[in-house]
């Protein structure tokens, strides 16, 4: 088989800069395309060291020592947390890319030649590179970016009613402000059919979002424990026929509960 240089060396030039280019986007690093085009091309020209007979460890660790190299001549180095975070995603992005290749290799049973598959002398890389890699970057990079913004918001959270415990997964909406009026005391909004409770104990508070005045159904809790935050008590719970449209998520939290 004949092995073509330029060819290779485009060809892990294109992944190694799109690999750069997500980590640069995701963690939102402030990085000149310049920057990002070397790492590339360095990563590139490694693709030569692939000729030198090596045993599996010395591979892995040359691997290693470039991936290193390719993120100093992205990102430079400003301090060991900030170093292995960008390896980190580095690696992780690296990893969906060479499974979508494989899955393919696999699946429409492409002969694989090193790095490189090929189907009657057409190397499936360049398809890939060329037409599902802006699919799965904008994929990618919109999941990601939506799981970093999001997941810091995510909360455990007990709540304490009647001599029940019930084990929730919260989420703090910060446009959440509901209060009683009346008492000042935050709302949190629970659907009613994780709290079934009588409808002989709830009170009405009125409440005001866009553009309209309602009323909700409140019942007051013992306490409320947000995991690594602390507990609070004096808490209304807000019971909500609409079911809450975030997968995973049982209540929203108030704003004030996180503070103090």
């Amino acid at each position: 088989m004949k092995i073509y240089l330029d060819v290779l060396f485009l060809l892990n030039f294109g992944f190694d800069f799109l690999l750069l280019l997500v980590v640069s986007i995701i963690l939102r690093r402030n990085i000149r395309m310049t920057r990002i085009i070397l790492g590339g091309l360095f990563g590139g020209i490694s693709i030569f060291t692939l000729f030198i007979k090596m045993n599996s460890l010395e591979l892995f660790i040359l691997k290693i020592m470039i991936s290193i190299i390719m993120i100093i001549i992205t990102f430079s180095y400003k301090n060991i947390r900030y170093f292995l975070k960008n390896f980190a995603f580095l690696y992780s992005t690296s990893m969906i890319f060479g499974g979508f290749l494989y899955f393919l290799n696999v699946e429409f049973s492409y002969k694989q030649e090193g790095l490189v598959f090929y189907h009657n002398g057409l190397s499936i890389n360049f398809i890939f590179l060329i037409i599902l890699s802006p699919i799965i970057l904008y994929i990618y990079i919109r999941q990601a970016m939506h799981l970093k913004n999001n997941f810091s918001n995510y909360y455990k959270v007990n709540l304490y009613f009647h001599d029940k415990i019930f084990h929730l997964n919260g989420f703090l909406d910060t446009g959440n402000q509901l209060k009683d009026p009346t008492t000042g005391k935050p709302i949190i909004i629970v659907n009613e059919k994780i709290i079934k409770e009588k409808p002989e104990n709830y009170f009405l508070v009125p409440i005001k979002t866009i553009g309209e005045e309602s009323m909700i159904k409140c019942i007051k809790i013992d306490e409320i424990e947000i995991i690594g935050i602390g507990s609070k008590k004096d808490v209304l719970l807000g019971l909500t026929k609409i079911k809450i449209q975030m997968e995973g998520i049982d209540c929203i939290l108030q704003q004030s509960l996180l503070e103090g």
